[in-house]
């Protein structure tokens, strides 16, 4: 999602120490999403990433999953996230939808329409809930993200990837 993707300005990616705001903020926007997707949730409204992590620094988004029957059936739910002031990109559209708020430059919000129950559904949690069960998992992981938002303080992309072999290797343990 870096900006020569988009073509502007991309906040830098910046690790913040936790903030005790970040579950009202989801049960917040879980209450709004609720609401405007009635109908197309299927298996809850998830926190994930690091914010759900109490205790955990964080780039300051709140990651939001949401269960849906289908990537499909979930296509006319798309346009109802405009209102709420979420805006779709068409990033990894074979595992989700996704969509952040209130742009790709500046975000608050991640929202990802997921398939329930699916490999990208239960890889999420898995990583979530190794964090919360593991305060040495959780130090290296802060740790890690230290070093990477400083070394691609301006790629937001490769911040990400240079994560995935940590998180494959927790995800895998934790789904054996």
């Amino acid at each position: 999602m870096g900006a020569a993707r988009y073509g502007g300005f991309v906040a830098p990616v910046v690790i913040a120490p936790y903030d005790p705001a970040w579950p009202a903020m989801f049960e917040a926007e879980r209450a709004l999403l609720e609401r405007q997707l009635e109908g197309y949730v299927v298996g809850g409204i998830e926190h994930v990433g690091s914010t759900s992590v109490a205790g955990l620094a964080a780039k300051p988004v709140i990651d939001i999953m949401v269960g849906v029957a289908s990537l499909e059936a979930s296509w006319s739910a798309v346009p109802l996230l405009g209102p709420l002031g979420y805006g779709y990109f068409p990033y990894r559209s074979d595992v989700m939808h996704w969509f952040c708020k209130p742009s790709p430059e500046i975000r608050t919000h991640h929202v990802y329409l997921i398939e329930h129950q699916s490999r990208a559904w239960l890889e999420r949690l898995a990583f979530r809930d190794s964090l919360r069960a593991d305060a040495d998992l959780r130090t290296a992981y802060v740790s890690l993200k230290r070093e990477l938002a400083e070394r691609h303080r301006e790629d937001r992309e490769a911040y990400t990837e240079h994560k995935a072999g940590f998180i494959q290797d927790v995800v895998s343990r934790a789904l054996r």
